[in-house]
Parts: C-alpha cells; structure tokens; sequence
C-alpha cells in the first residue's frame, strides 16, 4: 500500500500492512464492470507498465506505460517519475511489510478504478491493483498493491492541513514515498489513465532494479 502520513491514528494503522485490508480493497474491485477488469498475459502488441527502481533515490524511480513490439525493442508510450517504499532505513528492503518497496517481478494486473473508496486512511481515487507477491525470502508476502497516488475518490485534493500530512492531498515530494505501493502524482496518474484509455489497459506490470 502506499498511503503514508506522518501522524497515523491507531485504529487506522491496523489497515496500513503493506496493503488495504483484503475485506476493503478486493471485494470493492471485484464488483468493479466487467470493462474494468483485466486478465491473462499481455498479447503481442499489448500494453505493460514497467517501474524502474532508483535505488540510490527509491522517490525518483519510474513508472513507463510500454506498448508490447513482436520482434522488435518496445515502444515507451509515456514514463512517469513514481516512488515505492518509505525511503526509511528498510525502504529498498523487499520484504520489509509496510516500509520496503516492492520486490522485483512480474505481477498482473487486476482491476482499475478511476474513483475507489478505499475509506478512512485508505487509497482513494484513481488506482490500478496488482496482485500479491511473496518477496526474496520466499516467505513474505506483500500483499493488496496499487499503482495509485493522493486524492479523494472522486479525484480532488483535501485541504491542506498546517503541520500535518494529508493522505489525500498533494503536499510535494515527499508523497512518494509509500508503504511499498508505487505512487504518482494525480497529474501524472490521470495521464496515465489517458493514454491506458486510448492505447489499451496494461494487463502486467514488471518491476526490475
């Protein structure tokens, strides 16, 4: 999950484990119309997001919308600065639950949402969900991951609140750093709901160092 914020109540930590709680995240996006949903490999000609970790800076990493080329090298559609991880001292750490970034692979994708409801403290807005991934250790899962960044379901901005950090506000950019999701700007995420919309929908996303 990525929803980070300085000061959390205590009710609400219960929800931030790496991911939204299964009971809030997967059935919401389950219900989603079947047009939201995607499944099985990318096709030859298809679309994939592809994040570029930065492991000497984990907020300057990247996200790319690739278009799949048979026989060929494949074709950049728009690249997007993203964040993954707390950027603590266990943020380039795969199998930190909660504070590393996400480990390296390949991942589907399950479902979008350009309006989710994740509720109090949760992801809210525009978000793609991947699935989980056991990390390096073979043993640890990183579990309800998005592609998503801070806004409120209907995609607007909170009001910035004096000496704290909104998980629903832009504030700069110390908003990427994340609880292991991958995060954008909302400018940058509804750009890349854009040219999903008018290329196709990525059905995988592979994350490599």
């Amino acid at each position: 999950m990525g929803i980070r914020r300085r000061i959390v109540p205590p009710a609400a930590a219960l929800a931030l484990t790496g991911g939204l709680v299964a009971a809030q995240a997967v059935p919401a996006l389950a219900a989603q119309p079947a047009s939201r949903q995607t499944a099985g490999k990318a096709a030859a000609g298809g679309t994939y997001l592809s994040f570029d970790k930065n492991r000497s800076d984990p907020g300057k990493s990247s996200l790319s919308l690739m278009q799949s080329v048979p026989g060929a090298r494949d074709t950049v559609l728009a690249e997007y600065r993203a964040g993954s991880g707390d950027g603590g001292r266990n943020g380039t750490d795969e199998c930190a639950s909660s504070q590393g970034w996400l480990p390296d692979g390949t991942y589907r994708v399950l479902a979008h949402d350009a309006h989710y409801n994740g509720g109090d403290e949760g992801v809210n807005g525009k978000v793609i969900h991947v699935q989980d991934k056991v990390c390096e250790n073979g043993r640890t899962t990183r579990a309800e991951l998005f592609v998503h960044s801070e806004m409120w379901p209907e995609g607007s901005q909170a009001s910035a609140e004096p000496g704290q950090d909104s998980p629903y506000r832009w504030d700069g950019t110390g908003d990427y750093r994340s609880l292991g999701c991958i995060k954008l700007k909302p400018a940058d995420i509804g750009n890349l709901f854009d040219k999903a919309g008018r290329y196709g929908w990525p059905t995988e996303l592979k994350v490599v160092a």
